[in-house]
């Protein structure tokens, strides 16, 4: 099985460049195989992934956002019930995975209860319930990436003084040593005096 990821490569928003590098990553981190889509450079992976998406997952205008994830044909979720599953350690479940040997992933309620032949006894509810805790922690994750970047930037101006004064003392510094400064109030003594 492969898991498909639909992100738009050419996207001008940075909370959904964020929110498709944070799924790619964790995803080649943890070594799943995966599958990336253009959605912006491929009209064929735009209209799947529009026709495939559940109409409950769809917002208000009718057009879902990247990325989407999708286990072959089947549905996965959005970035926010990615997050939610990464945060509650079901990823594997999300994914419509098995859990590596040996890890220490927990069962998610669905999964405990399985059947024999793969499927999972209300598959549909807990979907839907996830579903309805992402779209309510989306507004205050919205909020959260905003005030995050505000900081961030601030704290990257702060680091990129820093680093400007510290190569500036450091250029000083290698001049200085170049050509064999001494301050003013040191004499060199002077090589021809001393022949």
């Amino acid at each position: 099985m492969v898991i498909k990821v639909f992100v738009a490569t050419s996207s001008g928003s940075v909370a959904i460049r964020k929110k498709q590098q944070e799924v790619v990553g964790f995803l080649e981190a943890n070594k799943i195989d995966f599958k990336e889509l253009d959605i912006a450079g491929d009209e064929d992976n735009r209209k799947w992934m529009r026709e495939n998406v559940p109409g409950e997952k769809k917002p208000q205008n009718g057009i879902p956002l990247p990325p989407q994830i999708f286990n072959e044909e089947q549905y996965c979720g959005d970035f926010d019930s990615f997050f939610s599953a990464k945060e509650e350690n079901i990823i594997y479940s999300f994914l419509g995975l098995a859990p590596p040997p040996g890890s220490k992933v927990k069962k998610s309620p669905e999964e405990a209860s399985s059947l024999p032949n793969g499927d999972v006894v209300g598959e549909a509810q807990g979907t839907r319930e996830g579903t309805e805790k992402a779209e309510e922690s989306g507004e205050n994750e919205a909020q959260k990436e905003d005030n995050e970047d505000a900081g961030n930037l601030a704290e990257s101006q702060e680091k990129n003084e820093e680093e400007a004064e510290t190569a500036t003392e450091e250029k000083t510094q290698g001049m200085k040593q170049h050509f064999n400064y001494l301050p003013t109030n040191q004499t060199q003594p002077n090589a021809l005096a001393q022949s």
